[in-house]
């Protein structure tokens, strides 16, 4: 593989993608049309991001065109320093190198995080999951016709058509410089990663997302804003899972007869814990691990609690770190419920579903780390970066 490209170069790649997108959709949708057909399983969650449609397309072109945009996060200036002996030194954005990305189901994910990783200088290793193997292939054409187009290796975006035992022995003696993994999917795929890496690995993907109705919560905003964390996109690492209802809300029975009401619309099941046991329609929580789950189901759990430091203790034990909202109209409990959460998101009165690089003015993402190092969150552009020092002197020892 050559030099490292300049934003030039990486543009216009990004910009021949584009362009191949719109000529080939048929292409896309009749290869996705097989991964569908062929799938087999009861997930409804990975059903819905292994589908590809119209719209997904225009998604995927979408963040192409934003982060073809988007200014070049490498050789930004962070810190400079003129040394007392004349050296000038300076601290500098730089590429990773090469990261692999392990990915289940999810086509878009081949657009959007290999966008990502090439436009910050990164070399990129694509490895799907078998259920999206047709999608994925049309897709890393796509990529090489894009860099061919601009007289730029193909080495620069590659997919790893591996088995779980192949993927394991790469892990473990990669045979290629690797410098980064993101592994994104379920538990099972981030544990086999961190098993089995000899790289930094950033998690990504875990949701279990809490939303606490305060005592001062403005009712109907509560109501509005859980049923559009739960219903509107269940597959999504930003869905909600938990809520957690103040014991002195008042007419708390009415608002939880509204609540559950209008979740029952969507076929969602709900549970409770055993201060809310005998709540119509609801089941009651007979074992405390399904507060540790994260559902990626039409599924919610309802808990009650006594006051914000338990609320917040609660989110801290049992979350994913992901996201955590507080409905109030009272400031400071905000402030402080948005202070002690130890989640990479918080939100005041609004829905954790806003979790994401394109809703937070990144232009995508590459993945949502649950992690606190090096980046929390959405990782977008501007964060796919490490650093270098660069110091110049004019022939001076220590």
């Amino acid at each position: 593989m050559s030099l490292l490209l300049n934003i030039e170069q990486r543009n216009a790649v990004l910009n021949s993608m584009i362009q191949w997108l719109q000529k080939e959709k048929n292409t896309l949708l009749e290869a996705n049309k097989k991964d569908m057909e062929s799938y087999s399983g009861a997930d409804i969650a990975m059903y819905d991001r292994l589908k590809v449609d119209d719209d997904k397309i225009k998604g995927m072109i979408k963040s192409l065109q934003e982060l073809a945009q988007l200014d070049d996060p490498l050789n930004i200036e962070r810190f400079h320093f003129e040394h007392e002996n004349g050296m000038s030194v300076s601290n500098r954005t730089a590429p990773f190198g090469t990261v692999l990305i392990i990915y289940e189901s999810r086509p878009d994910v081949t657009i959007e995080a290999a966008g990502i990783a090439f436009k910050s200088g990164n070399k990129i290793l694509l490895k799907g999951g078998k259920e999206s193997l047709n999608s994925n292939l049309v897709l890393v054409d796509l990529w090489h016709k894009a860099l061919h187009e601009n007289q730029v290796s193909t080495e620069w975006v590659e997919y790893l058509q591996f088995n779980r035992s192949e993927t394991q022995a790469f892990l473990e003696n990669p045979t290629q410089k690797l410098d980064l993994i993101v592994p994104r999917g379920g538990e099972k795929l981030i544990a086999f990663v961190k098993q089995h890496a000899t790289c930094p690995v950033i998690v990504s993907g875990r949701g279990n997302n809490f939303a606490f109705v305060d005592v001062d919560a403005d009712q109907e905003m509560a109501l509005d804003i859980i049923i559009n964390a739960k219903t509107t996109k269940i597959s999504a690492c930003n869905a909600l899972d938990k809520v957690l209802i103040h014991d002195r809300l008042p007419n708390k029975s009415a608002f939880l007869d509204k609540l559950v009401a209008r979740l029952l619309e969507s076929n969602v099941a709900i549970w409770v814990d055993g201060h809310l046991d005998g709540l119509a329609n609801t089941s009651q929580v007979t074992d405390d691990a399904i507060w540790f789950e994260e559902f990626l189901d039409y599924k919610i759990l309802f808990g009650q609690v006594t006051n914000l430091e338990e609320a917040i203790e609660k989110i801290n034990q049992y979350g994913g770190g992901h996201s955590a909202a507080i409905i109030t109209k009272n400031e400071n409990t905000a402030t402080e419920f948005m202070n002690s959460v130890d989640t990479a998101a918080v939100y005041h009165n609004a829905s954790t579903r806003f979790t994401d690089g394109g809703q937070f003015g990144l232009g995508g993402e590459l993945a949502i780390s649950t992690d606190k190092l090096h980046q929390r969150g959405p990782i977008g552009l501007q964060h796919l970066v490490t650093n270098k020092w660069y110091v110049k002197g004019n022939g001076q020892v220590r």
